[in-house]
């Protein structure tokens, strides 16, 4: 059920996914669907939790015995593949951003990335600087790839790339 709620979530976010969308996604009826999680907003913390989950175990497997530019190397690699390849999970993870006006979203939001960044700086071992600008990197490889540019790339878009990458001509 969660992953058909994160489908549908990724679409219209908090505010424009209806209950109803979610349940016939997830082949169940609209009641069950709120004896279990009793408002759609819990049900939608509930996606945006997993996800952040998700994503820092996917930190944790690519970093296993790494450390330093090798594991930022690894994760950075996890995570690139990880948005290219699912727009659902990506998609969903810039509307939790957007709805980080709701209190309780944003509270989730911070709380899964000050744990992604803790596990991040935790296991880089390197000076601020390097962590956070892996993070931003991270963040331009979100908006890349959610305006497609990773597969239909503009020739603006690949300088802009190559540049975070060193890679510049």
């Amino acid at each position: 059920m969660l992953t058909a709620a994160a489908t549908a979530f990724a679409r219209g976010g908090l505010h424009g996914t209806s209950t109803e969308e979610i349940a016939t996604a997830a082949g169940i009826s609209q009641p069950y669907l709120f004896r279990l999680f009793g408002t759609k907003k819990a049900l939608y913390v509930a996606t945006v939790e997993r996800c952040m989950a998700e994503t820092l175990e996917i930190f944790r497997v690519a970093s296993r015995d790494l450390r330093g530019e090798a594991a930022l190397r690894a994760m950075g690699d996890a995570y690139a593949e990880l948005v290219t390849s699912d727009r659902t999970r990506l998609l969903g993870q810039l509307q939790a951003y957007a709805n980080c006006d709701d209190d309780e979203v944003r509270e989730v939001m911070r709380r899964g990335y000050g744990e992604l960044f803790s596990f991040v700086e935790a296991v880089a071992d390197l000076p601020q600087e390097a962590v956070a600008g892996w993070f931003a990197t991270g963040m331009l490889l979100n908006v890349i790839t959610a305006m497609d540019l990773h597969t239909k790339p503009e020739p603006w878009a690949v300088r802009l790339m190559d540049g975070c990458s060193g890679q510049s001509k």
